[in-house]
């Protein structure tokens, strides 16, 4: 099957169910049907049906998900089975608390350092994890295998530093700098939007507030 073919929204939901089987997992469920996974998820059951299926289903009739089982799948399919090594460019606030989160560890992401242009950050530690100058991209990526960029620097130089990495080699870009980069087919690019998100939530609040709710 070519990923190719899978639907961005059902790509989207993947690492959600993957959440929920590890809290269940650490609940001690071993074994889960579709209609009670819906019930936690707030997804129907004949939707988890239809995206698990797009992988082969996984589930056994009259048994439902073996909940270890599926965790596992799931984590295969999202690229959780093996390490990967990640850059942040941009050490300001939002980069620092990147490398402070130490979820991205549990999930297997591991930060190898920062990069900026500011002298009063190069050379500081974060989460053990230190600050170099941009100067010194190109000799580290020769250096150090690295498969995911973060991008966390302000609007207009993101493009640049976008392009560089490509040229560095990285295959993979998160990007939150707020501009929708444009990069080459073969590289993976994943645009976050953080204030478009909060305006969601802002439209939510005022159409609950017109309902009366």
């Amino acid at each position: 099957m070519n990923n190719g073919e899978i639907s961005t929204a059902v790509i989207k939901r993947l690492p959600r169910y993957y959440r929920y089987l590890g809290e269940l997992l650490n609940n001690g469920v071993v074994r889960i049907s579709s209609k009670e996974l819906s019930e936690r998820m707030g997804v129907t059951a004949s939707q988890i049906r239809q995206d698990l299926n797009n992988f082969g289903g996984f589930g056994q009739q009259g048994y439902g998900y073996n909940v270890d089982y599926l965790h596992g799948e799931i984590g295969r399919i999202l690229g959780l089975d093996e390490k990967k090594s990640m850059i942040i460019v941009g050490a300001g606030h939002l980069g620092q608390a990147f490398a402070k989160y130490s979820d991205f560890v549990k999930r297997g992401f591991v930060i190898k350092a920062l990069f900026d242009i500011d002298k009063d950050l190069i050379g500081r530690t974060f989460n053990g994890i230190k600050v170099l100058s941009m100067d010194d991209l190109k000799a580290f990526l020769e250096e150090t295998q690295v498969d995911i960029a973060a991008i966390t620097v302000p609007k207009d130089p993101a493009p640049k530093v976008a392009n560089e990495l490509v040229k560095l080699g990285i295959k993979a870009i998160w990007n939150f700098a707020p501009t929708d980069l444009s990069l080459p087919r073969e590289v993976a690019l994943e645009n976050v939007h953080l204030t478009e998100s909060l305006m969601r939530l802002s439209y939510k609040l005022k159409a609950k507030e017109s309902e009366g709710l």
